[in-house]
């Protein structure tokens, strides 16, 4: 099924088991066999039909206002990536990005890969420049790489870096997964709005001169670009300010601290004594 382009070996074994298979006219399970060249597979009552070409790989930058999906939602007159790539056939799309994002997508009609790339138990990383309004600041950061509850649930922790700072800061951040439009969601909830956000890799795969709206078949090495794990880079903690200097210490030291020998002070019993004793003592006179 995944070879007919039906979807990607989960959403397959789904329909499978919402019993909308049939192999030669009958339901099957979950582990059953089947041969494309000699059995008559159905889904949904339609015939597969089951392509010999070679597999597809195609990058395409997305522009804004352009629709990740193969087809619109009714009355939403905007463009798909389909209108750009004139390739037949069905093709998986490879991290999808909102309407109002544009970067690097990538469509093949390789259904596991596909679903190596989407799946986030794989961990492959998905890079982009964002631009948000103001500067964030070191505690905002902190709380961004290591995670912040939204609506849906906490957010895994992702590289976040400061690439410019200013009244619009350039941020680069790296993620192996991700809500719907999280980016966005969480710098609204952190006090600075998204301003524009560009997806520049997948994995190793990268954006490069691609223009917007152009596409272009991958080579055989970029594609095992694609199939390899990059990790996150190492979440280094922001730096913190600077706590403020305390103030000299007034009060009375603390027990155990050894005090200093002030000027003025009164002298121990012994030296009273003595001294006193020199006071009352008259002088010797010599005799002659």
């Amino acid at each position: 099924m995944a070879q007919a382009n039906i979807g990607s070996r989960r959403a397959c074994e789904d329909i499978i088991r919402q019993g909308r298979v049939k192999v030669n006219g009958t339901v099957i399970q979950l582990g059953d066999q089947a041969d494309p060249h000699t059995d008559v597979i159905e889904v949904d009552g339609e015939k597969l039909a089951f392509s010999s070409g070679s597999k597809v790989y195609v990058a395409f930058n997305k522009p804004r206002q352009v629709l990740s999906t193969d087809m619109p939602h009714k009355d939403d007159t905007r463009r798909t990536v389909r209108d750009y790539i004139s390739l037949e056939g069905h093709l998986f799309s490879i991290g999808r990005l909102d309407a109002d994002s544009d970067g690097l997508m990538v469509l093949t009609n390789d259904g596991d890969l596909a679903n190596k790339l989407t799946h986030p138990r794989y961990h492959h990383t998905k890079t982009y420049r964002v631009v948000v309004y103001g500067l964030p600041t070191a505690e905002a950061i902190e709380k961004w790489r290591t995670g912040v509850y939204l609506e849906d649930g906490l957010t895994a922790p992702c590289s976040v870096e400061v690439v410019k700072g200013g009244k619009e800061t350039t941020l680069r951040i790296i993620m192996t997964e991700g809500k719907k439009r999280q980016i966005r969601r969480v710098g609204t909830l952190l006090g600075y709005h998204v301003k524009s956000l560009t997806r520049t890799h997948i994995g190793e795969l990268e954006l490069g001169t691609l223009r917007s709206g152009e596409w272009r078949e991958l080579t055989a090495q970029e594609v095992a670009l694609l199939s390899k794990r990059q990790k996150l880079p190492t979440l280094k903690r922001s730096a913190r300010p600077k706590a403020a200097p305390q103030p000299p210490r007034t009060e009375e030291k603390s027990r155990g601290e050894r005090r200093k020998p002030v000027s003025g002070r009164r002298e121990s019993g012994k030296n009273r004594s003595e001294s006193g004793q020199n006071r009352d003592r008259k002088p010797r006179t010599k005799r002659r």
